[in-house]
């Protein structure tokens, strides 16, 4: 099958790219590099553009099966203090493109969502019948983008699979794409800037949720295993089918686990610091993966212990090169 994977020089895109090859897929890499590395679609075809120039979409379209939509902001904190710069991009944006998807003739699409939608939890660990009541911003964009889906499935006889991502880390055991932001945000990486020194310690954001040491806990998701599940749903969707899936292993971690579990794979003592909360965190959010084990015939298989060993190794290597 051919497939578009626009923000495929991203972080979970480019994984997923990989893991389409592999399984003999044709793969079409769209990004406008803005938060994308073109290192990271190395080996494919890249076009630089944006989600919203229906006119350079357009034969592009004509040539793919289906589309894999990663292309997006994804800073919690960021989309509470700039919440235009999220609606233009993950709504406005990505409705442009998939009203370029509904103009052509593919019907298949994949949408990278998050458990951010959630909001705060019910209960743990989360179901997909959990009311969607997101807290942040950024949950509101991928929100609205999944009841556009819904809307177009009813419309236009689209087929649609929203996987709600976890807390996607790790690196490609190949060495070939890892995890890099700039502002680095995520747990792992920002460990392992404090180990180097690169920042001065490592911010612990609060320790006084109700979890068992009052940090807060995640459900952390080795980004192999989420490729590995999109390329399981572009065949799900092949039936004609739609759906929207957790994606976790359906067990969290503190972020002092993490940083224990960092220390005692690395061997090196993580500079820390405790600092308030920040605005948008719900204290714990873990995955029920069941629905997505029985829909994909798909589990997550990765421990924490080898995301931190894969993402170590790729944070190594970059740093070897820059020396």
């Amino acid at each position: 099958m051919r497939v578009l994977v626009t923000g495929g020089a991203g972080y979970i895109g480019s994984h997923t790219a990989h893991a389409l090859k592999r399984r003999g897929h044709e793969v079409l890499i769209y990004d406008n590099l803005s938060t994308g590395n073109a290192a990271l679609a190395q080996g494919f075809d890249l076009i630089e553009g944006d989600i919203c120039d229906t006119a350079k979409l357009a034969p592009i379209l004509r040539w793919v099966d289906a589309v894999m939509h990663f292309a997006a902001y994804a800073y919690v904190g960021e989309s509470v203090v700039n919440p235009r710069k999220y609606f233009q991009n993950n709504v406005v944006g990505g409705l442009s493109l998939l009203n370029a998807v509904v103009d052509s003739n593919v019907r298949k699409f994949i949408f990278s969502s998050t458990c951010a939608v959630y909001g705060v939890p019910l209960k743990a660990p989360i179901t997909e019948e959990n009311p969607r009541l997101p807290v942040n911003p950024y949950g509101v964009s991928k929100l609205m983008f999944e009841r556009a889906l819904e809307a177009y499935e009813h419309a236009y006889g689209f087929r649609f699979v929203c996987f709600r991502y976890f807390n996607a880390a790790g690196a490609d055991e190949e060495g070939r794409a890892g995890e890099e932001h700039d502002p680095e945000t995520h747990l792992i990486p920002s460990v392992f800037e404090a180990v180097h020194g690169d920042r001065p310690a490592l911010e612990i954001y609060g320790d006084d949720y109700p979890t068992p040491d009052g940090t807060c806990v995640r459900d952390y998701i080795h980004v192999s295993d989420l490729a590995e599940a999109h390329v399981l749903g572009l065949e799900y969707l092949e039936q004609g089918n739609s759906a929207a899936l957790n994606l976790g292993t359906g067990k969290g971690h503190s972020v002092r686990e993490v940083i224990s579990t960092i220390e005692r794979v690395t061997g090196r003592e993580v500079p820390k610091r405790l600092a308030a909360r920040r605005a948008g965190d719900p204290p714990e959010l873990v995955a029920d993966p069941s629905l997505a084990e029985k829909t994909l015939h798909w589990k997550a298989t990765r421990s924490l212990e080898q995301i931190v060993a894969t993402a170590w190794k790729w944070s190594e290597s970059k740093r070897a090169l820059t020396r």
